[in-house]
């Protein structure tokens, strides 16, 4: 948890008085979502705009204040976490199922930065399985489809039933073996009929905040 919480609170290095913040969902954001509630505390003045309905709670305990996107016209930053990272910055997200939100929230913000620790940095992407959106209705044809590309799925659950985003929508977890060309992979999965995003963000992060195998922080940018 340590290691969370030292890039966590990094990130805010990159948040100025006045900005839009677009406050992303996980165990590493949290520190950042704590951290700029200390800081507003201390006279610092942003708005927020959350990636989900947990972090808009958390948001809330923190007296940071919350805007829609009905009120802006765009986001300054946007601080987020990953389940992987590869050398080129691509990510798997969605772990905690706030996928959707995540990346619309990531694409509307002028800068995106991510929170990972080292255990999130990989060679290739696929171990962790890739969380689908899709919607309820047709899932199992939708799941037949997104194995006809090669990756074993699980339809996500909780409380004995199919697990909900935010959004009502339900979520396959996709195991696929290493990712090679997450790019083309993105936009195969995104003609599915039924599938409403998924947690490839390519060539979206331009920075990725972690730590090297000294524990000393690294910030990687995106060439």
């Amino acid at each position: 948890m340590i290691e969370k919480k030292i890039v966590g609170e990094k990130a805010v290095e990159f948040i100025k008085d006045g900005m839009t913040v677009g406050l992303g969902t996980g165990s590493t954001v949290y520190y950042t979502i704590m951290k700029l509630g200390q800081l507003m505390k201390e006279g610092l003045s942003i708005k927020g705009v959350p990636t989900s309905i947990q972090t808009e709670q958390l948001a809330n305990e923190c007296g940071i204040p919350l805007v829609t996107f009905k009120e802006i016209n765009h986001i300054d930053v946007t601080i987020d976490g990953a389940d992987e990272v590869d050398p080129q910055l691509s990510l798997i997200k969605g772990g905690g199922g706030a996928l959707l939100r995540e990346k619309i929230i990531a694409r509307a913000a002028k800068s995106f930065i991510v929170v990972a620790d080292p255990a999130k940095m990989v060679d290739y992407l696929g171990a962790f399985p890739l969380p689908i959106e899709v919607v309820p209705f047709g899932v199992e044809m939708t799941n037949k489809q997104i194995r006809l590309l090669g990756a074993e799925t699980k339809i996500r659950s909780a409380n004995n039933g199919p697990y909900k985003s935010d959004n009502g929508n339900y979520i396959i977890d996709a195991k696929f073996p290493n990712i090679l060309d997450p790019v083309t992979l993105e936009q195969k999965l995104n003609m599915i009929p039924g599938v409403v995003e998924n947690g490839l963000f390519n060539q979206m992060a331009d920075a990725v905040i972690t730590l090297n195998a000294d524990k000393q922080i690294v910030v990687k940018n995106r060439s």
